[in-house]
């Protein structure tokens, strides 16, 4: 009995136990697949998939030249969080109407979030391929294969500032309610109109200003009486500004060089009264051939652009510029465009009634880049007064749509941003013609192709030579005859 005592716990214990081991392996799976439906669970919702997708997809289709990975991972977090933002109204919006994807379609997460990921990594080994392109036509070196990490991780990072600052505010906002977060935005709304953007205009006018005022120790004050900042000239060297100073420093030879800067004179029409002299003073008058060169916003004329007048003309040219501002080119286009169209019409008007009343026996040429271009431009009112009042006119990467073509020395390459760049490029495709393929072509898409070339333009004087904003002295050789 006593055997039978002591064997009857070992049965019953190993009989307890054997259901135990069963069952292991059926609680395992049902713990791991616990886990599968807790991870896919956690997909990110299908406005932030979407958002996410969108904002990756348009910020890796083709652009007009190569990118560096950080520009390409800011650009891309920039995308991102524009469109996370616009999906989170969206979503609020909705909820008002008590509808929510989400719950409605809950078994469309997963196959979502698989579907954008599959087509990002599709479009970012298109877009490597495309930037490997342009920098072959361009002769950079191609992408290592660092580049990818370096972008991800970089908007990576980004993204998630400012989410988290989003959320943060989010949080703040429903701290304190509907009522005051509605007069908080206000107030804060008209301390940053009032306030906070006038600041910020005088800090930027004033580092323009400081930017102006700049003296480059590796320029030397011209010697020679025929140009503007010698000792001769009524125009001083500091009033020049810095892109004056660059562009009348240098050697002696080649055409005369006359320039005026927004110190020089009090106001527009002293500044070409006193332009006017200048050449004059120069002997400007006393050449057979006058440009008249529309500087940038700054005041930069481009140095290739007289190289390329002094190998057309030799020493019988005289080349007369001057200031109208020394903010960037993208903000007096922005902000400013009617100074670049005064001046430019103002100036050309004095120099050929100061010829005509010598005589008439210059001949006249205008030549702008950029901003210079569209302000060129502007002196005529048609093709047929262009053509009527000049010898020839030369526009170097003009703005899209902002200049009279026809008659008309047109220098544009197929990547610069600057030909591409109009509000239209949103819906249409832009008008190439007469541009110099330099470089692949990317095929136009609506609202990605705007995006892309708005991009490009912070970085369309970094091309290589001949490529991008860069033109060489071709704006001065190939200016035409009369």
């Amino acid at each position: 009995m006593m055997t039978t005592t002591l064997e009857r716990p070992d049965t019953v214990g190993a009989e307890a136990a054997a259901p135990t081991r069963a069952s292991e392996p059926g609680k395992r799976s049902q713990r791991v697949q616990a886990t599968a439906r807790k991870v896919l669970s956690s997909a990110p919702r299908v406005g932030t998939t979407s958002a996410i997708g969108i904002g990756a997809l348009v910020s890796l289709s083709p652009g007009l030249l190569p990118r560096t990975p950080g520009a390409q991972a800011i650009l891309t977090a920039l995308l991102i969080v524009i469109v996370l933002a616009v999906a989170g109204l969206l979503r609020m919006v909705l909820r008002r109407w008590k509808f929510d994807i989400n719950t409605r379609f809950p078994g469309a997460r997963r196959p979502l979030f698989a579907l954008s990921t599959l087509l990002i990594v599709g479009a970012a080994a298109q877009a490597g391929h495309w930037q490997n392109a342009l920098r072959s036509a361009m002769g950079t070196p191609p992408i290592g294969p660092d580049y990818w990490l370096r972008c991800a991780l970089g908007a990576a990072l980004l993204v998630g500032v400012c989410t988290g600052i989003a959320r943060g505010f989010r949080w703040a906002l429903r701290r304190l309610g509907l009522a005051r977060s509605i007069a908080l935005t206000v107030v804060a709304a008209a301390a940053g109109y009032l306030v906070l953007v006038p600041s910020f205009v005088g800090w930027r006018q004033s580092t323009y200003a400081a930017a102006n005022h700049v003296m480059d120790p590796a320029l030397v004050q011209p010697v020679s009486f025929a140009r503007s900042g010698s000792a001769e000239s009524a125009v001083s060297w500091g009033s020049l500004g810095a892109e004056g100073r660059k562009f009348v420093s240098g050697q002696a030879e080649g055409p005369v060089r006359v320039y005026a800067g927004v110190e020089s004179a009090p106001h527009l029409d002293s500044r070409v009264a006193l332009t006017i002299r200048e050449l004059e003073r120069s002997g400007g008058f006393a050449k057979s051939n006058i440009v008249v060169a529309v500087p940038t916003g700054s005041g930069w004329i481009d140095a290739n652009a007289m190289k390329g007048f002094a190998q057309r003309f030799g020493d019988d040219a005289a080349v007369v510029g001057m200031q109208y501002s020394y903010a960037p080119s993208w903000v007096t286009f922005v902000f400013g465009r009617d100074e670049a169209i005064a001046a430019a019409r103002a100036l050309f008007a004095a120099v050929e009634q100061r010829s005509a009343e010598l005589g008439g026996k210059n001949r006249l040429f205008v030549y702008g880049q950029s901003l210079g271009a569209y302000g060129g431009s502007s002196v005529f009112t048609d093709d047929a007064d262009q053509d009527r009042r000049t010898c020839a006119v030369l526009w170097a990467g003009p703005p899209a749509g902002h200049v009279y073509r026809s008659g008309a020395t047109v220098l544009a390459n197929s990547s610069d941003p600057v030909v591409h760049w109009s509000p239209s490029l949103l819906w249409r495709a832009p008008d190439l013609s007469g541009t110099r393929v330099d470089a692949p072509v990317p095929q136009w898409l609506p609202v990605a192709s705007f995006v892309q070339t708005t991009a490009d333009l912070l970085a369309a004087l970094d091309a290589p030579a001949g490529h991008g904003h860069r033109y060489g002295t071709d704006q001065g050789t190939d200016l035409g005859t009369c």
